[in-house]
């Protein structure tokens, strides 16, 4: 099972969205950590769920979740999803 670790700047992000879509992300996000797998990941790339971000140093990943984007890496040493930035779609590529 993986673990959800939040960078100082995704808190401040989740801060400035409304207290119900708040609950939803951090549900989601509990759900996605506890539900992963290759095999899952896999599943949610096919439905278009979640992307690859092209372009970067690091390999970094996208997940839709309405209409927020949870930019997020992974780190397999220490089976912790590391959530780097929660936005809107309009924000979420700056």
């Amino acid at each position: 099972m993986y673990i959800l670790d939040f960078f100082r700047s995704s808190q401040k992000d989740l801060k400035k969205i409304n207290k119900s879509d708040q609950v939803f992300i951090l549900d989601s996000l509990e759900d996605f950590a506890k539900n992963f797998s290759n095999e899952y990941e896999i599943s949610l790339m096919t439905t278009g769920k979640i992307k690859k971000l092209q372009g970067q140093k690091e390999e970094l990943y996208r997940l839709k979740l309405r209409t927020y984007r949870v930019i997020y890496k992974k780190e397999e040493d220490k089976l912790i999803i590391l959530v780097l930035h929660v936005t809107t779609r309009e924000g979420a590529y700056k």
